[in-house]
């Protein structure tokens, strides 16, 4: 409830009584206009404008101005008096005003003079004293005009009373009139309260409206999980619009609300990059096979391109099996067609694999200022995903599936990081990636090194290469460094080209099993030409030959021949797509063919030689094969010059080792050639059956030995088979039957001299020193006749000169011609060692002391006797002298 402004109050106005009546009436209208009616203002009042000299504020003005001028100078003090006057009515002006502080007066008056408390203590009281005279003068000037004013006063009560009840009715109708207006004046000022509340509401509405939408806007981008347009409200909501209406409870609540909502962005973000990297995880075998498929498209679209622009030139290089092959650079043309097969459509790793969680989790994150904290997760979590695709699983090496699903998962992995590092800024880097690729290619070289060398068959290891060159190029075009995979495969390649070799001695052992080691009948001319397509063979003597006729080399020597070429064809197939130069790819070849000759074919060669059932004119037949398949070497270099387009003039061209292959093989087959004929010489050997102590011999040979010289003539008609060509080859290969011819003659000589000097025989009658002789002459007479043709002269019979001449020494007992020209060169019996015809003669002297027990009675035993010993006594001499001399 407002009060009228013009009411009055009349009690009010009497609460402190005036001294004269126009001082009341100027106090009351003074009151009206906010002035205070008390007596200070009234006598000042009074004394401005107050026409009644009663009054007392005239009086105490006029009785002022009287004493005043009643006053009379006092005496004049002494100048010491003076100035503590004025000092002291200094102090005493301050302490009388109540502006400023006592202390420092106070200070001042004490700090002066040692007897400054005292004088200022007298100087008080005597203030004191005039202010006490000058008040009683006062009261005592003023008691009068008090007195008539108030019977004044008394005088105009009356009309006082009468002006009062004049004022109270005029104020009582004053009031009446004006409670309507007061009434409406209240309703006036409510309305206009209502209207200000509601302007001000609707204005704080107008404020808090936006907020409100702001943060529906954000429930609803929660729920559609549009949490980077989410934490862009809440940024709007925390800096623009709650700031605004930050006074209410409900902003406050808001507030506090949002921190709560950005950890939970964060955590379903995060969840987000969780399921994103396992589905990565799931998807990186599907994404590497699309890569992998990808770059090989584009590598046999590259090659078909460069073999349509030198189609023109393009030429036959070999033909093997019936089947011509055009190369470029390392393909086969056959190998487009193929690929032309593969899936048309073109996926990247944006079509397999969803990459918005990784973007918007990044953004959240990078929002809320923790970018550095997801950027290492992600490295962390995607090293440790690296480790896993790394693990290769422990049977990989038994099937290409399993090297190529080992690769898809890598190349997967890297196509994916590829994609985030371009994608994206800062999330994962260059150096990042190429440390992970450093590290992940250490771990594949090193678990391709160990498995491949579980792998036993060329086919497999051939299609891991292709498999590693598609993986190299794969990831070199996206940036990957692969030196080191290529290098790898030059590891590899040779351990391809051992499983080749293991692979091809067993293909040469089968060739050999199956070969019947005869010459190749030819019944026409159609046969000819087959042979003559499969191996270069040129004779002019056989050319000349009707048909039948007959191939000096076996079944075997074309299809080694052929599997030499299918070797290099095999070989070449690795160094393919390798980026190596025609010069580095030729020597590849010719190394990997010196290996299969000279150590797998050789190995073979040796092995079948070996064989026990492999006889003597298999050996025969080996030499005249091993001599074809040398004399074919220089087919094969060319063979390998016509593939890799390298001049075999060249500086570094290696040249195949065919000329000490198959001269090593030829050696071990005629020396096995010579064992096996000595062994079958000791068989016939240990079938003799000699009476060492006969009287007299049968007069003819003994049954072994003429079957062993049957054996021996038969055995050497083989050798009429081998070449006899006016070359250093065949040359040399037609000395095999002269050397083994003597090789037998020599060791049945030896067999035979040793059979006389066994220790185990000890004693030997002349009769079967005679019948001996009888054998020793059909051996003679076997060397005579020129078994192998080419010796010159007695050569051969000088295989048993040392036997002949010690039977023909025994024979004729021509002991003292031994004797008397021991040591001379032309001694007759200059073969003869002493200490053989000593251990032969003590053999016979035994024998004659057994068998002639009445010997002592006839005078010519006892000559002969006495004979043998002192010629046994001179051979033990000779024997004595020589081991001094040695």
């Amino acid at each position: 409830m407002v009060d009228f402004p013009f009411t009055l109050q009349p009690k009010k106005y009497l609460t402190k009584k005036p001294s004269c009546l126009f001082c009341w009436i100027q106090s009351t209208a003074d009151h009206e206009v906010g002035l205070s009616a008390d007596s200070s203002s009234c006598a000042v009042l009074s004394q401005a404008y107050c026409p009644f000299p009663q009054c007392s504020a005239h009086s105490s003005r006029k009785g002022n101005m009287d004493s005043s001028r009643a006053r009379a100078p006092p005496p004049s003090p002494p100048q010491e008096d003076i100035r503590e006057g004025k000092i002291y009515g200094n102090v005493f002006a301050e302490l009388e005003s109540i502006d400023l502080p006592l202390g420092t007066t106070l200070r001042s008056v004490y700090d002066d003079q040692p007897n400054a408390h005292k004088r200022f203590m007298e100087k008080l009281d005597a203030r004191i004293r005039n202010h006490d005279r000058e008040i009683e003068k006062m009261c005592n000037f003023h008691h009068q005009g008090f007195v008539d004013a108030i019977t004044e006063l008394l005088k105009v009560r009356a009309d006082a009373e009468k002006l009062m009840g004049q004022v109270t009715d005029t104020n009582r109708r004053l009031q009446d009139a004006g409670r309507e207006v007061t009434a409406q004046t209240e309703e006036v000022i409510r309305c206009r309260i209502q209207q200000r509340n509601m302007t001000t509401t609707v204005e704080k509405l107008q404020l808090c409206i936006p907020v409100l939408e702001m943060y529906s806007k954000l429930k609803e981008q929660l729920e559609s999980k549009r949490y980077y347009a989410a934490l862009k409200t809440m940024e709007q909501l925390e800096n623009i619009y709650i700031p605004r209406v930050s006074q209410y409870r409900f902003c406050q609540i808001m507030a506090e609300t949002l921190p709560k909502l950005r950890e939970e962005i964060k955590e379903i973000s995060m969840s987000d990059l969780k399921d994103f990297l396992e589905s990565i995880r799931k998807h990186s075998d599907k994404i590497g096979e699309t890569a992998m498929r990808q770059a090989q498209q584009h590598r046999t679209f590259i090659s078909a391109v460069q073999k349509q622009a030198s189609l023109g030139c393009a030429k036959p290089l070999y033909s093997l099996n019936g089947r011509t092959t055009l190369q470029h650079n390392g393909l086969v043309a056959g190998d487009a067609a193929e690929e032309e097969e593969a899936d048309d459509e073109v996926l990247t790793a944006q079509d397999l694999v969803d990459f918005s969680p990784v973007y918007r989790c990044l953004h959240i994150y990078t929002i809320l200022g923790d970018r550095e904290t997801f950027e290492n997760y992600y490295r962390k979590q995607r090293k440790k995903q690296a480790r896993l695709v790394l693990q290769p699983q422990s049977n990989m090496h038994e099937t290409v599936e399993g090297y190529r699903k080992y690769f898809n998962q890598i190349v997967g992995f890297f196509v994916v990081e590829d994609h985030i590092l371009h994608a994206t800024q800062g999330l994962v880097t260059r150096a990042f990636t190429d440390e992970l690729w450093n590290m992940a290619l250490s771990k594949i070289i090193a678990v391709l090194r160990t498995h491949s060398s579980y792998c036993n068959d060329p086919d497999l290891v051939l299609e891991l290469k292709n498999l590693i060159v598609i993986f190299a190029d794969t990831l070199q075009g996206y940036g990957f460094s692969v030196n080191r995979l290529f290098d790898l495969l030059f590891e590899i390649r040779d351990q391809y080209n051992e499983t080749l070799l293991k692979k091809w001695a067993l293909v040469f052992r089968e060739i050999f099993e199956q070969d019947n080691y005869s010459p190749i009948p030819v019944e026409n001319e159609e046969e000819y030409k087959s042979v003559v397509s499969r191996f270069p063979f040129h004779d002019a003597e056989i050319e000349k030959q009707p048909f039948p006729k007959k191939l000096p080399m076996s079944q075997s020597v074309p299809q080694i021949y052929i599997q030499v070429k299918e070797f290099i064809y095999a070989s070449l197939k690795f160094s393919e797509s390798l980026h190596r130069s025609s010069t580095e790819i030729d020597d590849m070849l010719r190394k990997s063919a010196n290996l299969l000759l000279t150590r797998t074919l050789s190995g073979c060669l040796q092995n079948l030689i070996k064989k026990p059932h492999i006889g003597l004119t298999e050996l025969v037949q080996i030499i005249i094969n091993t001599t074809h398949l040398e004399q074919a070497c220089k087919y094969l270099e060319d063979f390998i010059t016509n593939i890799t387009n390298v001049s075999p003039e060249t500086i570094h061209t290696t040249r195949l080792y065919g000329l000490s292959t198959f001269k090593d093989a030829r050696h071990a087959a005629e020396g096995e050639i010579y064992t096996k004929l000595n062994q079958k010489i000791d068989e016939f050997i240990q079938l003799a059956d000699y009476e060492w102590g006969m009287a007299e011999s049968d007069g003819r040979a003994s049954g072994y030995l003429m079957d062993l010289i049957n054996f021996l003539r038969s055995t050497f008609q083989v050798f009429t088979h081998l070449p006899n060509n006016n070359n250093d080859h065949a040359a040399m290969s037609g000395k095999v039957a002269q050397t083994a011819c003597m090789s037998a003659c020599k060791h049945l000589a030896t067999s035979l001299m040793q059979m006389l000097l066994d220790t185990e025989l000890k004693q030997i009658s002349m009769g079967a020193i005679q019948q001996f002789n009888l054998d020793v002459i059909q051996c003679e007479l076997f060397a005579s006749s020129e078994p192998v043709p080419g010796f010159q002269g007695d050569t051969l019979q000088l295989a048993f000169i040392d036997l002949r001449q010690l039977l023909d020494l025994f024979m004729v007992w021509d002991w003292s011609t031994y004797l008397a020209d021991y040591g001379q060169p032309t001694s007759k019996y200059l073969r003869v060692n002493p200490s053989t015809a000593l251990a032969l003669l003590e053999k016979m002297k035994d024998t004659s002391k057994k068998n002639n027990i009445f010997s002592q009675f006839r005078k010519n035993d006892r000559d002969k006797q006495k004979l043998i010993e002192t010629v046994v006594k001179q051979l033990r001499s000779l024997v004595n002298g020589m081991s001094q001399h040695s």
